[in-house]
């Protein structure tokens, strides 16, 4: 496997993607409806404009889910090979769960967790 493989794939790729986008213009109906345009939100028209700034606590709360989701993708693999590893796993998993647990403190601290 080379260079050559590695084109191929792209070339595939970006067929693939292109393809499916190209045929979904090409055979789905389209209609102009004044109702498509305006923003869902539960079945309720909208009043005013639909542009607001939302708190930013909700992006950071969202941020730290993230990190604690990617965290277990990184235990799972982790649990698989502890026990062939032995100690040495156990301390490298004891230092990441601290360094995390530290980033927890810190977002507890600045009030990241309070939805108020």
């Amino acid at each position: 496997m080379g260079v050559a493989s590695l084109i191929l794939l792209l070339i595939c790729g970006i067929t693939f993607a292109g393809g499916g986008i190209l045929l979904s213009k090409a055979l789905a109906k389209t209609s102009k409806n004044i109702h498509k345009g305006l923003p869902y939100e539960c079945g309720i028209p909208t009043i005013g404009t639909s542009w607001i700034q939302f708190n930013v606590g909700y992006y950071l709360f969202a941020l730290i889910f993230l990190v604690f989701d990617v965290e277990l993708v990184f235990m799972y693999p982790w649990a698989v090979v502890a026990k062939e590893i032995g100690v040495v796993a156990l301390v490298e998993i004891l230092i990441f769960m601290f360094i995390l647990f530290m980033g927890f403190l810190y977002a507890w601290k600045k009030g990241a967790l309070k939805w108020n």
